[in-house]
C-alpha cells in the first residue's frame, strides 16, 4: 500500500522517538531519569479536578466552536496583566497549543508557502508544517553566542516572496531565550516591510528568570493586525494533558479563517474547559513559587553542566530548556548507549537528540535539550550520572580532563 508523501517524509518526533529504548531499560531494571520531555512534575493546582468532578450535566454535550465564553473572558482577563487588551472575538480555544498552531499554519500557508523559524526550534514546528505543505526555513543561532538573533540583513537573507510568517517562541523551547525589545522590535520591523505574519508561540511566558523583564508580542503596538500568540495551561498550572490551548489575532480576517478550522474540528473538549476555567483563577503566588521553583532547578543544572569538560551550554533566562552541546560523536547514539549499555549503581539519564531541533542538515547532531523538570534531588542525580555517562562513552571525542 502506498502512504501520502507527505506522511512519509515527516519526521518522527525527537522528543519522544527513542522511547522503546527506555522501556526496555526499564524492564531490564534500570531507573531511568527522565530529562527528554517537558512534562513538569509541580502538582496540577486542585481547583481543576474540583471543577471537573463538579460537573453535574446529564448530557455532556458540544460546546461553541470558538470554546467556553468564560475561558475565553479568563484569558482575556489574564493577558490584561500583561498590558494586552482583548475582546473575544480576538480569542479562539484549540485543543493545546498543538492544534493553535497547526490552525494558524493552515490558514496561513499554501503548499510550498515558507515559515521562518529561529534554529533550534521544538521539534514538532517541523511536522506541523509538513501538516500544510509548507516549508520551515531556518534562521541559525548558536549556542557560543546565546542563541541570539542574527543581524537584521543576515535574517532578510532568509526573506521570499513566499514568505508568509515567522515562529518565535518566546521564550525559547529548547534554548530558553528570552528576546529583548530591540531583538522583537527587529523582527517586527522585518514583517511590517516584507508583509508577513508574527506567530509569537509565548507557552512559557511565565516562566523567565534573572528579574527580567517580559515583553509580549502582543504588547507590540504597531504590527497588532500581523501577530498570532500561542498559548496554553500545559506549562503553565502544570496541566499537559487537559490539552487546552488558545489562538489569539486581533486580524479579524485572519480569525475568520481560523473559525473553519475551528467548526471543522466541532468544539474543544468540554470537561478540559471547565478545568481551565478554574486554573485562571489560581493564585498568582502559585506562579511565582512555581517561578522560583524552577531557577532554582536550572542553577542546578547549569552550574554541574559547566563543571563537565567538554560540554558547551549557556544559561537560559527562561522556559525550562538547555540546549547543551556534548563531547560525543553523535548525540543519539550517545543517548541510545545511556539507556543500553551504560548504568551508574541501576540508574542511567534520558535525553532528547538536538539534530530534530534544526531544519538545517548537520546541525545538533551532537547537542541535546535538556529538560530541569525534575525536582532538585532527582536532578542533581541525573547529572552526576550524565558527568560518569560521558567520561565512560566510547564515542567521547574530547579528552576527559580532571576537575
Amino acid at each position: 500500500m502506498k502512504f501520502s508523501q507527505r506522511i512519509c517524509s515527516m519526521q518522527a518526533s525527537p522528543i519522544r522517538k527513542l522511547a522503546p529504548y527506555a522501556a526496555e531499560a526499564k524492564e531490564k531494571g534500570k531507573k531511568i531519569y527522565f530529562l527528554n520531555i517537558g512534562q513538569p512534575d509541580i502538582k496540577t493546582p486542585q481547583a481543576f479536578f474540583d471543577a471537573v468532578g463538579n460537573f453535574k450535566n446529564e448530557v455532556l454535550a458540544y460546546g461553541s466552536s470558538e470554546g467556553d465564553t468564560r475561558l475565553i473572558d479568563a484569558i482575556c482577563n489574564y493577558y490584561k496583566d500583561y498590558g494586552v487588551e482583548l475582546g473575544r472575538e480576538h480569542v479562539f480555544i484549540t485543543a493545546g497549543a498543538s492544534e493553535a498552531i497547526v490552525f494558524a499554519f493552515a490558514a496561513l500557508c499554501d503548499p510550498g508557502d515558507e515559515i521562518l523559524v529561529p534554529e533550534p526550534f521544538y521539534a514538532n514546528y517541523n511536522p506541523f508544517s509538513q501538516c500544510v505543505s509548507a516549508k520551515i526555513v531556518p534562521i541559525t543561532t548558536r549556542a557560543e553566542e546565546g542563541f541570539r538573533l542574527p543581524s537584521v540583513e543576515s535574517m532578510e537573507e532568509k526573506i521570499t516572496p513566499r514568505t508568509k510568517a515567522i515562529v518565535m517562541c518566546h521564550p525559547g523551547n529548547p534554548t530558553g531565550i528570552v528576546y529583548t525589545r530591540e531583538e522583537m522590535e527587529r523582527v517586527a520591523a522585518l514583517a511590517r516591510k516584507h508583509d508577513f505574519f508574527i506567530i509569537a508561540d509565548e507557552v512559557y511566558r511565565e516562566f523567565v528568570y534573572n528579574n527580567l523583564e517580559y515583553v509580549s508580542f502582543g504588547n507590540l503596538k504597531d504590527v497588532e493586525d500581523r501577530v498570532v500568540i500561542l498559548d496554553s495551561v500545559s506549562k503553565r498550572y502544570s496541566a499537559c494533558g487537559a490539552r487546552i490551548g488558545c489562538v489569539i489575532s486581533k486580524n479579524k480576517e485572519l480569525m475568520a479563517q481560523i473559525l473553519k478550522l475551528c467548526q471543522s474540528r466541532t468544539s474543544p473538549p468540554t470537561l478540559d474547559q471547565e478545568g481551565a476555567v478554574a486554573l485562571y483563577s489560581t493564585p498568582k503566588s502559585y506562579l511565582q513559587e512555581v517561578n522560583k521553583e524552577y531557577e532554582k532547578r536550572r542553577d542546578i543544572m547549569y552550574r554541574a553542566l559547566k563543571d563537565m569538560s567538554g560540554v558547551i551550554c549557556e544559561e537560559p533566562k527562561g522556559a525550562f530548556y538547555m540546549m547543551v552541546k556534548l563531547p560525543v560523536d553523535n548525540a543519539e547514539k550517545f543517548i541510545v548507549w545511556m539507556l543500553q549499555d551504560f548504568d551508574l549503581n541501576g540508574e542511567t539519564v534520558m535525553a532528547s537528540p538536538g539534530e530534530g531541533f534544526y531544519a538545517t542538515p548537520g546541525l545538533g547532531r551532537d547537542e541535546v535539550r535538556l529538560a530541569y523538570v525534575l525536582k532538585e534531588q532527582d536532578l542533581s542525580r541525573a547529572m552526576e550520572i550524565l558527568k560518569a555517562g560521558l567520561e565512560a562513552y566510547p564515542g567521547r571525542t574530547a579528552p576527559v580532563i580532571a576537575n
